[in-house]
């Protein structure tokens, strides 16, 4: 059987040349993508369909059990990367996607619209700032470039329609309110970090406390200030992007 499974990966694994930030690839096709989530996440959002994100969940989830599929099977040699674990903050969205429908009923008003101000927000803020730094979205193989691509593409639709649709919150009170959910990710990050740490080099949320954050920028941070300070100075940033975001999509037109 993983010989059979190893095949089906192997038919699609093919190979390229690693794309460089700022070519002509990333500039037109993530340019193309990124126009077009802006269409539809606008276009979607004039009649406000319910299905539509626990849909981007799915997309995200089969694309993202393909992708370690082919990560353990072609990249690694059956050997797992815990680098690549899905708990980084713009694999969250898929989680809440997928659990929108399950939370509607047993949660109250206000904690589903903190579910969706934090995917308008941060869904957004990580699709956006991915493919503005995209060299962790470059690869050998065609269909991990694409998915990379792709995902982010749909984080950017996903914050965008929370925003069209009016499901995410305008107010600053509605911004602290995923707060509490945020250091929750964080902390479950962490956890993960130390847990695997025996196992691979885990880095969920760019946070180890084991190396210097990788993030451009943050990386000589870290090696500066140490890499605790710089780990939490980097969420902080990541809560003021958020918080830029939110200050920001609040001027822009709404469908209710």
């Amino acid at each position: 059987m993983s010989t059979i499974i190893k095949a089906l990966f192997q038919m699609s694994s093919w190979p390229m040349r690693t794309p460089v930030p700022y070519s002509g690839f990333h500039l037109v096709f993530g340019g193309a993508g990124i126009l077009a989530a802006i269409f539809l996440a606008w276009k979607l959002s004039r009649s406000t369909h319910p299905q539509v994100l626990p849909a981007c969940g799915l997309i995200l989830a089969v694309s993202e059990i393909y992708k370690q599929g082919f990560l353990y099977h072609i990249v690694n040699g059956g050997q797992y990367d815990w680098w690549y674990f899905p708990f980084q903050l713009c694999s969250i969205p898929m989680y809440l996607c997928l659990l929108l429908p399950f939370m509607k009923p047993r949660m109250s008003c206000r904690c589903v619209k903190a579910v969706h101000t934090f995917l308008q927000d941060f869904a957004l803020l990580g699709g956006v700032m991915a493919l503005a730094e995209p060299s962790g979205l470059m690869h050998p193989y065609l269909v991990l470039t694409l998915h990379g691509f792709i995902w982010h593409f749909i984080l950017i639709f996903i914050g965008l329609y929370c925003a069209f649709a009016g499901l995410g919150g305008q107010s600053l009170s509605e911004f602290a309110d995923t707060l509490p959910f945020f250091c929750g990710c964080a902390a479950a990050a962490t956890f993960i970090n130390v847990a695997s740490h025996p196992y691979g080099n885990a880095d969920m949320f760019y946070i180890s406390p084991y190396y210097p954050n990788g993030q451009v920028v943050f990386h000589q941070i870290a090696l500066t200030i140490g890499t605790v300070p710089g780990n939490i100075l980097y969420l902080l940033s990541v809560v003021l992007g958020g918080f830029l975001f939110h200050v920001m999509l609040r001027h822009i037109p709404r469908q209710c």
